[in-house]
């Protein structure tokens, strides 16, 4: 009897090994999404889509930033995320703490986040509810979903109407003039770092004196 085996193309051990691991990784979070301790504010509880040109922040970064954004806004403090959503998931796992926080963002999904969800795209950066009223937020972080300057503008003139000083932009490093001369914000020494490492290299720019140098 001939043997059988030998027509079936083999998987070397090092790739079944990388499926075997992504799988498991699959596995780990459909369970903790379906586990009673899942928070649907969570990062990952929507996961990043790359069609979108959304890239998560590391759990770091996104924790720093939130701090920073806390900080910023004050007691009471109104904080305004745009295209930033790991920043915003973060903020809304420290529940009760004394802000209120909006996320505008294209993507959809996050309208589960009900009344704090504003659909936002930056091609149209004014056209936004009659509730966000202009200059209604202590502090606005803002990640354009592009290195482009028309994407940079654009964002801006959002950022400008709605904060009533306080900004946090975070895009590539090679933004910095463009940034500078749109929204007046400085490079700070705090290196956003990714989820997934990004060939360009990001950096964070602010208008204000910050805790991130």
């Amino acid at each position: 009897k001939m043997d059988d085996d030998d027509d079936i193309p083999q998987l070397s051990s090092h790739t079944l090994a990388a499926l075997q691991e992504f799988y498991l990784e699959q596995q780990q979070r459909e369970g903790m999404k379906t586990s009673q301790g899942f928070n649907q504010y969570s990062i990952g509880s929507i996961e990043e889509d790359w069609q979108l040109s959304q890239f998560w922040y590391s759990d770091e970064t996104a924790s720093c930033l939130a701090k920073e954004a806390v900080l910023a806004a004050g007691k009471g403090g109104r904080i305004a995320c745009i295209s930033a959503p790991s920043v915003y998931q973060k903020l809304k796992e420290q529940d009760g703490e004394d802000f209120s926080v909006c996320i505008l963002e294209y993507d959809r999904r996050f309208s589960v986040y009900g009344q704090e969800f504003i659909f936002y795209d930056y091609n149209h950066p004014l056209d936004l509810p009659e509730n966000l009223l202009p200059h209604s937020f202590d502090i606005v972080i803002a990640d354009p979903p592009y290195l482009s300057e028309e994407c940079l503008q654009k964002t801006a003139e959002t950022i400008k109407y709605l904060t009533k000083g306080k900004i946090l932009l975070c895009t590539g490093a090679v933004m910095e003039e463009e940034a500078a001369k749109q929204l007046g914000v400085k490079m700070c020494r705090f290196i956003p770092k990714h989820s997934r490492n990004l060939a360009n290299e990001f950096r964070c720019y602010v208008n204000y004196a910050s805790g991130l140098d």
